[in-house]
């Protein structure tokens, strides 16, 4: 990222930068695993206790800011207790996408159910997956610590507008922040 365009999108980034200022320090906590606990964050991003849906956004978002990922495991840690939970496809989920364009270029802003602002950028790379035997892309961003959050249908659809072409035949790219991602 140039200082320029930093310069340009200076409050968006600012904005970022405030949205996870008060995380805890949940990498730093050496604490032993205590075991699993029946909780889990489906593929639309609901959070589960036991099957129930958590409804509570604030204890959702409180939940969400004590996540950690350890290789393929997620975990509900705090300095006294450390608990494995289950995530079907991402921790989080992007409701939001917002744009801005200054002197040519552009910064995507994306905002997560549990109220954390990301932009779009090498810290922050969009990406598409797919699951084994499927063509529908998985489009996902990355959030923070190694934790993607699942761009929504309407989000990424969103995103697909704002893209331009690029290549032969059809490729499709967004730029934020002086980065391109493909879209397929």
């Amino acid at each position: 990222m140039t200082e320029d365009l930093f310069r340009l999108f200076k409050s968006q980034l600012e904005r970022q930068s405030q949205s996870m200022k008060n995380l805890p320090p949940v990498e730093d906590w050496k604490t032993p695993l205590c075991g699993d606990i029946d909780i889990v964050i489906n593929r639309q991003g609901k959070w589960l206790h036991e099957g129930s849906e958590i409804r509570r956004a604030s204890l959702v978002k409180f939940f969400s800011s004590l996540l950690l990922r350890e290789g393929d495991d997620y975990f509900l840690i705090t300095p006294e207790e450390k608990w494995r939970i289950t995530v079907e496809l991402a921790p989080f989920l992007i409701i939001r996408a917002d744009r801005a364009c200054k002197a040519g270029h552009q910064i995507i802003s994306l905002l997560t159910h549990t109220d954390e602002l990301i932009v779009m950028s090498n810290d922050h790379p969009f990406c598409i997956e797919y699951e084994r035997g499927s063509d529908e892309p998985i489009p996902l961003v990355l959030v923070r610590d190694g934790m993607k959050g699942l761009i929504s249908r309407s989000v990424f659809y969103e995103l697909v507008s704002w893209g331009m072409p690029k290549g032969m035949p059809s490729g499709h790219v967004i730029e934020s922040m002086g980065v391109q991602f493909d879209l397929e």
